[in-house]
């Protein structure tokens, strides 16, 4: 009885590992998106490292990175800002808060949850070629997937409109004046912006001195009858948040929309002007893959923007666009509801407790936010920008910035922005500990101002 219990037993088994290989080595059948007939091979070593790397925790004040420096043969923690330490752990004290940089660190923990959808594991011969099969510079799926997103976001209109790639949304600003701009050097296009505005399309304009174009200042001091201006219209505003739906001198303009997603701006509905740039920086938070996208109307216009890229870089980086549309895909599952709830909480949360602080002050004051109904939310809600345009208000705090920086915060000057340097941009994108500290460092100012206690 025991040996035919045993055979039995074996028979079983023998059954159950038949058809378990025949599962893993066959898969489901031809409709099946990725057949496991062999097990992994090259990619093994790779997923392995990446792995090991990412489970260095840092104490959670920093990143060790495949890429990063080594001691001992094993990665080292790149500490966030007053945090030092083999594992980041030590917090300096004293440290003043660093609110300056636009870094979109804010959104690492949506993509920490999401490791395994964005994971990125390429070959050594991956697209070696300068060119796609089907485009010299651009990839196909990734322009499909970028007019789906809009489409999503409800944010532009890209029916019938080309997309260029670009170095992040800062070469595409040089490459829009250079398209638009006259062909003729001795009647030169005039570039303008309303203060305030991001000093980039001063500085680029400047640096590239071309016969072609010249930079004038802010809109609202240009008079002159000559209609060859192109216009700068950030919107919403870099910084103060603001919408714009038209250009001041009614010339040739660049729509830059780095910051017109749900989770800054309420959108009321999709821009549809003639050449709009977007980035992946502020809409995902991946500043360091520095990529962007222009919308374009005007074919002639595509022509000069695509030549100058091309000129530029012979194109984008092939492994760009591929974690691009690694990331895209991830942002835009169940129709962008997950990625974009998480971006506003997290936007919405910091201005709630901002506005907190800057509630008990009269020293200091911080742009006004009106609520706008929100097409891809269908609800009202109130902006929530990348930045606080903070205004000093006593009149011998001329310089913001020096007045919050003896508080232990670094911001912006206003006069980076063009404008008066009584106020001073305060960046709310960065990490969490950033912000953390800016909070902690806000609230001891504004402590000190009502004990009539001066910190200058």
């Amino acid at each position: 009885m025991k040996k035919y219990c045993y055979g039995i037993c074996f028979l079983i088994s023998l059954a159950i590992n038949i058809l378990f290989s025949i599962h893993l080595y066959v898969g489901d059948g031809p409709n099946q998106e990725i057949s496991c007939r062999s097990s992994l091979t090259w990619s093994e070593k790779a997923a392995a490292e990446a792995e090991a790397v990412a489970a260095i925790s840092c104490s959670g004040h920093g990143r060790a990175f495949l890429d990063g420096s080594i001691s001992d043969g094993q990665p080292v923690c790149e500490c966030y800002g007053c945090y030092s330490g083999t594992d980041c752990s030590e917090l300096s004290p004293g440290c003043a808060a660093d609110a300056n940089s636009g870094d979109p660190i804010y959104l690492e923990p949506f993509w920490m949850q999401n490791a395994a959808d964005t994971a990125v594991v390429i070959s050594g011969w991956h697209r070696m070629s300068y060119e796609y099969a089907d485009d010299p510079m651009m990839s196909p799926e990734l322009d499909k997937y970028i007019r789906k997103l809009h489409s999503v976001a409800g944010n532009a209109i890209t029916q019938d409109r080309y997309i260029v790639f670009g170095v992040g949304s800062s070469q595409l600003l040089s490459a829009a004046v250079y398209a638009l701009s006259s062909q003729n050097s001795s009647s030169p296009s005039n570039v303008l912006a309303s203060t305030p505005f991001y000093h980039l399309y001063k500085d680029q304009t400047r640096l590239f001195n071309s016969k072609n174009f010249v930079y004038r200042g802010d809109t609202n001091s240009w008079q002159t009858n000559n209609t060859d201006v192109i216009e700068f219209v950030t919107s919403p505003t870099n910084p103060g948040g603001e919408l714009k739906k038209k250009s001041v001198t009614g010339g040739k303009t660049i729509h830059d929309h780095a910051y017109f997603w749900p989770q800054f701006t309420p959108i009321p509905g999709p821009s549809d002007h003639d050449l709009m740039i977007f980035s992946l920086s502020k809409l995902t938070g991946h500043a360091g893959t520095r990529f962007g996208w222009a919308i374009i109307k005007d074919k002639d216009v595509y022509d000069k923007v695509l030549n100058y890229i091309y000129l530029a870089n012979a194109g984008i980086s092939k492994d760009t666009q591929l974690r691009a549309l690694k990331v895209l895909k991830v942002a835009m599952k169940a129709d962008g509801k997950p990625f974009f709830e998480f971006a506003y909480n997290q936007m919405s949360d910091r201005w709630n407790r901002l506005t907190s602080v800057f509630s008990k002050s009269t020293r200091f004051s911080i742009q006004r936010r009106h609520p706008l109904h929100c097409n891809f939310f269908h609800q009202t809600r109130q902006p929530s920008p990348a930045y606080a345009w903070v205004r000093c208000e006593r009149q011998e705090d001329n310089d913001c910035a020096a007045v919050l920086k003896a508080g232990k915060i670094i911001g912006q000057s206003g006069s980076t922005f063009s404008a008066k340097d009584r106020y001073a941009r305060l960046s709310l994108i960065k990490s969490q500990d950033d912000f953390e500290l800016l909070m902690q460092r806000l609230t001891e100012l504004v402590s000190l101002e009502n004990h009539n206690i001066e910190i200058m």
